[in-house]
């Protein structure tokens, strides 16, 4: 895979840059930039290399249809105040613009087309689609890592037609990934939560080999606590979830991986209910478990002590109640306090996570945090994702 930090012939070359914009609105208004922040550094590398930039993206699922709440319009302004620099949103249908069309004003330096979802060819990776794409530009840059698990016309048939290269941003995700997953300081310890186990279980049965430790809170751990015999009362789980944590338990005896779940846990008889701590044994059928207790909490911290490498993928509880948001908190607090002191290479990923790492303004204080969800999740189950193959 190509970086293009090295590539030495941009001055006024015409960069096809694939982006995710893909940042959550609310009544037109952006209400996380995080994926927009991370990508700057691609911009700015290629304003002061003299290119001309062609920016793809989309946001939200239009499905080939041109919806106004869709536009790509609020983050061309956002990128605007952030570059101090003019971005021009050209509206006009893709499949009419010719590459004449485009720069004809010397100062202009970057043009964003409309949402590239608009067009049902893009997810249906059409051939000629992605020639015309390959038309508009001279080198085409992949800086969507969360968008590369797709075969889509503008992540992986476009490579086909233009010298491709993955930008800054790609280059920053895949190190990190590499690790917690090739290039690993060992004890490395794995933080796994969510609310199902069987959308975690192919992360869980890649890693298990490679980890030492896996942690298994949130609604999963709700699923092992049943098996074990006990009583979890109107707690969120899984249904014929047994199979799956037999597995789970079989691989880390073979592996040698240590598996650790709750051992007290704080409930309450409804998501707005009064809290109380209680052992895993005394739940009773009217309770729901909703986050961690203080004694597995100490047992989390001490394992992320122990460890070199830490990877946090999904809360321990319901922390959108802060009654119940203690035990993500702490367990964040503890991975950033052994991160700062660099004992640990600490990665984090998952929307909740992510969210719950920005409302405790604790993004930039992780050595990596992940934005890519889907993709995040396929690269760790050890598939093949056709963006980053296109690129090799």
């Amino acid at each position: 895979m190509r970086s293009i930090k090295f590539e030495t012939e941009l001055i006024n070359k015409k960069i096809l840059l694939r982006l995710d914009l893909n940042v959550p609105l609310e009544s037109g208004k952006i209400t996380d930039t995080t994926r927009i922040d991370k990508i700057i550094p691609t911009l700015k590398f290629l304003i002061k290399k003299n290119s001309k930039i062609i920016i793809l993206s989309h946001i939200g699922r239009p499905k080939g249809k041109i919806l106004k709440e869709l536009s790509l319009k609020p983050i061309c302004l956002n990128l605007e105040n952030k570059l101090q620099q003019s971005v021009k949103l050209l509206k006009k249908n893709i499949n009419e613009i010719n590459h004449l069309d485009l720069f004809k004003n010397n100062d202009e330096k970057i043009i964003m087309l409309e949402n590239i979802r608009f067009y049902d060819e893009e997810e249906k990776n059409d051939y000629k689609f992605a020639k015309h794409l390959s038309s508009l530009g001279d080198i085409y840059v992949n800086d969507a890592f969360s968008c590369s698990h797709r075969s889509h016309a503008s992540i992986s048939q476009i490579t086909k037609f233009l010298p491709s290269y993955s930008g800054l941003q790609m280059e920053v995700e895949m190190t990190a990934l590499r690790k917690i997953t090739s290039e690993i300081k060992k004890p490395i310890t794995c933080i796994i939560g969510g609310s199902k186990i069987s959308t975690k279980i192919d992360v869980i049965k890649n890693l298990i080999s490679k980890f030492d430790n896996i942690i298994i809170v949130g609604g999963m751990a709700n699923n092992v606590i049943k098996h074990m015999g006990y009583e979890i009362g109107k707690s969120l789980h899984e249904d014929n979830a047994e199979k799956i944590i037999e597995e789970i338990f079989s691989l880390s005896k073979k592996g040698k991986c240590n598996i650790f779940f709750p051992q007290d846990v704080v409930v309450a008889n409804d998501k707005n209910g009064v809290p109380f701590q209680k052992e895993i044994g005394k739940i009773s059928s009217e309770e729901m478990i909703l986050d961690i207790g203080e004694k597995t909490i100490k047992m989390i911290e001490g394992i992320i002590t122990e460890s070199k490498t830490v990877f946090w993928n999904g809360p321990a509880g319901f922390f959108e109640n802060k009654n119940f948001a203690n035990g993500s908190i702490k367990i964040a607090k503890k991975i950033v306090d052994n991160s700062k002191a660099k004992k640990i290479y600490s990665v984090a990923g998952g929307g909740d996570t992510v969210s719950l790492l920005n409302s405790l303004n604790f993004v930039n204080d992780f050595d990596f945090v992940s934005t890519a969800g889907g993709a995040f999740l396929e690269y760790l189950e050890g598939k093949q994702l056709p963006g980053i193959t296109a690129l090799k």
